[in-house]
């Protein structure tokens, strides 16, 4: 079974090599056929602290490491601080 790869924005970097990614979708209604944003939040596993608050990430999913985290950080696609 192939692993999932979802790519969220980090909307919390309060934890220690956890962030939480909330990650949007945007299915159609089966009988009224309109567009719907729904979205999920996401622990995952960042070791090395890589990615802030407001980061665009990609996750995919691993081996539970905590009742709630059974994501880690593949890449950072984009950074919402600028490197100066």
């Amino acid at each position: 079974m192939p692993k999932r790869i979802l790519t969220g924005k980090v909307v919390s970097a309060k934890m220690q090599k956890t962030r939480i990614a909330e990650v949007q979708s945007f299915p159609t209604h089966p009988i009224y056929k309109k567009v719907q944003a729904r979205s999920k939040r996401f622990k995952f596993h960042d070791e090395a602290d890589a990615s802030q608050e407001g980061d665009l990430v990609r996750i995919v999913e691993c081996r539970p490491m905590s009742r709630d985290k059974h994501f880690r950080l593949l890449e950072v696609v984009e950074s919402a601080h600028k490197s100066e």
